[in-house]
């Protein structure tokens, strides 16, 4: 961000700031609480009842799902854990039309969760669409989500569950902006404007907040002005100046360009709830676990302060959601590798530092007797003729998760051919450890003896799989990440 030019503050600021403050005394008593994404996009997902253990274990006491899936809710039954189920983006066109299908849809997933004799999963939001306004998303979902919406808050209220469970709509870092930088200048992106102000009143007149990611690992990488220790909540990171505000971090810059966003649109006061925000642990420059640690400690901490920020000084965020739980070996990586490496623990839950969830001083608690495949690994066969190994590897790395051998992973520098006994791995486990999906015409052999490194691991797969349900979807999804990859194999073989 260039340094500011010191000039007066416009008189719509210095009200954001009165309004804001006002709100923030109202705010202060529930203020900052702390919770959880738990995704599912993984071949082999530990199962529902360890991971609401994991949860519990560690007093993590709210949880935003992707999805409403039905062993996931089954799990979180008399938890006495916060739900947010939500509802994908591809359903939005037929709920926006269908009063039918939004009530199928509240019966199945919400209605059924709360029995007369009190609620077995306690839900509180429905979460309508995941990001529709995403720029890459163009006008595919966004014209059909205030349509949506509504026809999930009546069918709600049909079901007399109208003041029970709130309806939100997850909106994306790139919906609001600022040409300058600066939180005095934000706003909505001009072509979703119209619809966010229709939606920001549907949330008004139902007491809904508005559920936000930010992501300050993005923001960090995209921006030559924002700096690591910036992005870290460092103390000794160069602060911001707007218009004599002084900015600390890029988490309180990024959501104050949102505050003033919704002043510009005619809702001040409207609650704010992060939705999303975390720091990756691979698959990037910078994605690391101690870096990761430094973000989400720094977070939390910032957010057990409840000190706001300049726009909203004493009323942080009602409720912040950290990407995520665990590792997600399917998630897309449109937007790069590290979006399978958000979690706080491994996919097999294990943690990858150590942070306050809710558990207090406390280290976290792993996951307990976790179920593994049987302790066998495929790699390259050191006798065979490997001048055709690459390829190999590119083949099973189009359907298996090969982002640490990719440039700036945690396996990037173990070498060929190792890069590629970690790709055949990666496929053999995937597929359950079945000995044709580490033949590779000859070239892959099993072996019992753990390839690992000190800094790279070599996984064994859980007994749960949904890999043989998600190859061809995943084919679909791989060609970036697959560009990706050959870079990193052409350069290191």
């Amino acid at each position: 961000m260039p340094p500011s030019i010191p000039h007066p503050l416009p008189l719509h600021f210095h009200l954001l700031a009165v309004v804001a403050s006002l709100a923030g005394i109202a705010g202060w008593a529930r203020a900052g609480a702390i919770g959880v994404n738990w995704g599912t996009a993984s071949s082999h997902p530990l199962p529902p009842p360890k991971v609401v253990e994991l949860l519990r274990s560690n007093n993590v006491s709210r949880v935003r799902l992707s999805d409403a899936d039905p062993d996931v809710l089954l799990s979180l039954s008399d938890s006495g854990i916060a739900v947010t189920v939500g509802i994908p983006d591809l359903m939005l066109r037929t709920l926006n039309s269908s009063r039918k299908a939004a009530e199928s849809w509240v019966h199945d997933n919400v209605t059924r969760y709360f029995p007369a004799g009190g609620p077995r999963v306690r839900i509180e939001y429905v979460a309508v669409g995941n990001e529709p306004f995403l720029s890459t998303h163009g006008d595919q979902f966004y014209p059909y989500i205030l349509g949506a919406a509504t026809q999930i808050q009546a069918a709600l209220t049909k079901a007399n569950l109208g003041s029970k469970v709130k309806v939100v709509v997850p909106c994306s870092f790139d919906a609001f902006q600022s040409e300058s930088n600066l939180p005095s200048e934000g706003h909505f992106r001009p072509d979703i404007n119209k619809t966010m102000i229709q939606l920001l009143t549907f949330f008004s007149e139902h007491r809904s907040p508005f559920f936000v990611s930010i992501l300050p690992f993005l923001s960090f990488h995209q921006s030559k002005n924002i700096s690591l220790d910036f992005a870290l909540f460092k103390g000794t990171a160069r602060p911001h100046n707007d218009s004599h505000r002084i900015y600390k971090n890029s988490f309180d810059l990024s959501y104050d360009t949102l505050v003033t966003a919704l002043y510009n649109a005619g809702f001040p006061q409207m609650e704010i709830v992060v939705a999303q925000i975390g720091w990756p642990t691979d698959g990037a420059a910078n994605a690391t676990s101690v870096i990761a640690e430094d973000f989400v400690k720094g977070l939390v901490d910032h957010m057990h302060t409840k000190t706001g920020t300049p726009l909203r000084p004493r009323n942080p965020p009602s409720e912040v959601y950290i990407l995520s739980l665990l590792d997600e070996d399917q998630r897309s990586t449109s937007a790069g590798n590290f979006e399978r490496h958000w979690g706080v623990f491994t996919f097999d839950g294990q943690a990858k530092y150590n942070v306050d969830l809710g558990q207090g001083s406390r280290k976290l608690w792993n996951a307990q007797n976790v179920e593994y495949l049987s302790s066998r690994w495929c790699v390259v066969n050191d006798n065979k003729d490997l001048s055709n190994s690459t390829a190999s590897a590119l083949d099973a790395c189009s359907v298996a998760d090969c982002t640490a051998v990719s440039p700036g992973g945690s396996c990037y520098d173990i070498g060929w051919p190792r890069n590629v006994s970690y790709a055949f791995n990666s496929y053999y486990q995937q597929h359950d450890q079945r000995p044709d999906s580490c033949y590779f015409g000859g070239l892959g052999l099993i072996t019992t003896v753990d390839p690992s490194t000190d800094t790279c691991r070599f996984a064994v797969g859980l007994w749960t799989s949904h890999s043989s349900i998600l190859v061809l979807p995943q084919l679909l999804l791989m060609s970036s990440l697959f560009t990706t990859i050959l870079m990193g194999f052409v350069f290191l073989t």
